[in-house]
């Protein structure tokens, strides 16, 4: 998501934010958006700024995160409205909104810098705090309870299928061993279990608790079934010539988003080798921008975290 400063966290630029003003600023009309992933407002902000006749609905699951963008974005009042819910709900959302369709979707997957950067939030595991991760505070599921409750082959499984870790199955054990000691608490101490068992990262990788934080991160907060259904919720929502707008961090995210589009693209869907269609398909979006749009140098060398995101594009197709 955004990249935060110290000093002033309300001044700090969205990810791609010049690619998401541009690619979104394009649809006529543009009158109704969904920022799906609010987080500090920075996107809303920028789109509200960018086109004066737009009213956008901001969705998070995060209060601390609604309370910030409330404070940066009280200028348009008028023509925002922040929503306390899950962007997989953000066709339900709108409708209690009385917004039967909108002209945008903005979907910014993933953690926020000041989430992040929070070390009473536990997401990170170079700043020690809670083993906590939830992006919803009152949800039930904590990292805490996923690696002290968990049985050894399904933190396995996890760290395997979030995080892609080859060591999945030793540190599924080591972790099982060092919680019949002594529960883990903290995210330091989860990740002195990880730099006893993990290979040290080669150049140019993540560090390897990087993996670890993220799987269960995603396990914690439901993040890939999120995003299969916000896509879907996106579906519903957007009316014929609308554009959805997503941008992912990781090849998980972006695999299912890639996916996502690419069915949604087809016209047929017929077996290969029939002579003639017989699936009566169409295709529900178009693709105005193949492949992915990355950050450019700029943003590069000023946000680091800029690096590994990806926006893709599509249009809800007209009939």
């Amino acid at each position: 998501m955004s990249s935060a400063s110290a000093s002033n966290e309300w001044v700090h630029i969205p990810v791609l934010a010049r690619e998401v003003v541009e690619h979104l600023s394009a649809v006529k009309p543009l009158e109704r958006m969904i920022d799906g992933t609010l987080g500090n407002g920075g996107h809303t902000r920028l789109m509200l700024e960018k086109n004066p006749q737009l009213h956008i609905l901001g969705i998070d699951r995060d209060s601390a995160a609604l309370e910030r963008a409330a404070k940066n974005l009280a200028d348009f009042k008028d023509r925002f409205t922040a929503v306390h819910g899950e962007f997989a709900d953000l066709d339900i959302l709108a409708k209690e909104h009385n917004w039967e369709s909108v002209d945008a979707v903005l979907l910014d997957i993933g953690v926020s810098s000041p989430q992040i950067d929070d070390p009473s939030r536990g997401f990170s595991f170079r700043n020690d705090g809670p083993l906590d991760m939830r992006m919803d505070r009152t949800g039930r599921l904590t990292a805490s309870r996923v690696v002290n409750m968990y049985a050894e082959e399904d933190l396995a499984k996890i760290f395997y299928e979030y995080g892609e870790l080859r060591e999945s199955r030793q540190l599924a054990r080591a972790i099982v061993q060092a919680r019949e000691l002594k529960p883990l608490a903290t995210t330091a101490e989860l990740a002195a279990v990880c730099d006893k068992v993990l290979r040290k990262k080669r150049p140019g990788e993540l560090p390897s608790p990087t993996r670890v934080f993220q799987a269960l991160r995603i396990e914690v907060n439901g993040e890939l079934k999120q995003l299969e259904n916000g896509l879907q919720a996106a579906e519903n929502i957007l009316r014929p010539g609308g554009r959805l707008a997503v941008i992912s961090f990781h090849s998980l995210e972006d695999r299912i988003v890639k996916n996502f589009f690419r069915e949604a693209a087809k016209e047929c869907i017929c077996p290969p080798g029939l002579p003639v269609c017989v699936c009566n398909n169409h295709a529900r979006f178009e693709l105005p921008v193949r492949g992915v749009i990355s950050a450019a140098e700029d943003e590069l060398s000023a946000n680091r975290r800029s690096a590994s995101a990806k926006l893709r594009i599509a249009d809800r197709k007209r009939r």
